[in-house]
């Protein structure tokens, strides 16, 4: 069984119509990956603001709460 014969006008304009699914899929993974990488600055601030807390903590911090009363006295 033969295959219709395609001309080159229509394999050109299936070649565009495929390319510019590609492209829009394109554009979309980039958009993406920008946001990702947002949220990643966003989360290393964070990381790097709660490790500089840890450094600043007092040596010890568990210490103190030995010798306090519990809170139901």
């Amino acid at each position: 069984m033969q295959e219709p014969v395609v001309s080159n006008e229509e394999r050109f304009i299936d070649i565009e119509i495929k390319l510019a699914h590609q492209e829009d899929l394109v554009e979309a993974l980039n958009q993406r990956v920008y946001e990702q990488q947002q949220q990643l600055d966003k989360l290393e601030l964070l990381c790097a603001t709660l490790a500089q807390r840890l450094r600043e903590q007092p040596q010890g911090g568990g210490a103190g709460l030995a010798h306090e009363r519990p809170p139901h006295y």
